[in-house]
């Protein structure tokens, strides 16, 4: 490892490499997808190079400054070679706060095995994932659910509705253009929110060639919001992005729970990701009563 890895931007032509070393996909968060990264590509400044036969992902954010995620697919015993070069890389770097970010616990408690003392580490509570049970977002039982079931009910009784797949080329710029418009009519355009259009027009345009699953939802043949997310395996699914137009009321509560029916049943568990510290997505996603939260870590070595 004499020579300065080169790390790539990646490109929609690194697919097959992405979900070839990804195939067993053995993570509990959502970061680590291919579709994911190619979603938020440009936000994060997605790059990688492949170190030591691992796959290396380093991401560069407006707060966190830049990172590298866990390796994958690093060889036994080749781990210290490869934090090593990564420390190398760090320390020629600026733009670096932190070794690593989006770590999950099992690999954090890898590194205090070899490093000990040596690894500094703070939860990334804003980015902590939501995971829900797939059957409890299908039949929305218990107390904690009722009301979605209430807003799901009004939906169904209220609207003149139908359900169309994203594959569809017409759809595919229905979804554009309804994101497009509710971006638009947001009072806070967060830069954040102006990235993810990009994403969402990128995943559309090309998701005959991506792992992405989709459904938009119409009220008298015009849209009324649309989802768009993946199984990773048969454990684990992924909400990308979920839209709605809430002059139909309960529109959220009947995309959520329908694109888990159709889509995503023979999944035990869905990831609809974190609430980025923001107060209302908070309260949205706990109301739908989350499993768990899969924790993410900032890692340093010193």
């Amino acid at each position: 490892m004499n020579a300065v890895p080169v790390f790539k931007p990646l490109g929609l032509e690194d697919r097959d490499l992405f979900l070839r070393r990804l195939s067993n996909y053995d993570f509990n968060t959502y970061e680590y997808s291919f579709l994911t990264l190619y979603l938020w590509k440009k936000y994060c400044n997605v790059e990688y190079a492949i170190i030591d036969d691992a796959l290396i992902i380093k991401k560069n954010q407006e707060k966190k400054g830049s990172y590298f995620m866990q390796p994958v697919g690093y060889p036994e015993g080749a781990l210290q070679d490869i934090v090593k070069e990564l420390v190398k890389i760090k320390e020629g770097d600026s733009s670096f706060k932190y070794l690593f970010g989006d770590i999950e616990a099992p690999f954090l408690h890898r590194l205090q095995d070899i490093y000990g003392q040596k690894i500094k580490y703070r939860e990334d509570a804003n980015n902590f994932d939501y995971i829900y049970e797939t059957e409890k977002l299908i039949n929305l039982t218990g107390r904690k659910l009722g009301k979605r079931k209430n807003h799901y009910n009004q939906f169904i009784k209220r609207y003149d509705y139908s359900l169309k797949d994203i594959g569809d080329q017409d759809v595919g710029k229905d979804c554009f253009n309804f994101a497009e418009l509710w971006l638009k009519r947001r009072k806070a355009k967060h830069r954040e929110l102006i990235f993810e259009l990009e994403g969402i027009g990128d995943v559309l345009d090309n998701s005959q060639q991506l792992p992405a699953l989709g459904m938009a939802v119409y009220v008298k043949d015009k849209i009324a919001g649309f989802t768009i997310g993946e199984k990773v395996n048969s454990r684990l699914a992924i909400i990308h992005v979920e839209k709605g137009n809430t002059r139909y009321k309960g529109v959220y509560a009947f995309i959520n729970k329908t694109f888990a029916e159709e889509y995503l049943r023979d999944a035990a568990y869905i990831n609809r990701q974190e609430d980025l510290g923001a107060v209302r997505l908070r309260e949205a996603k706990r109301a739908y009563d989350p499993v768990k939260f899969e924790k993410k870590y900032l890692v340093d070595l010193i």
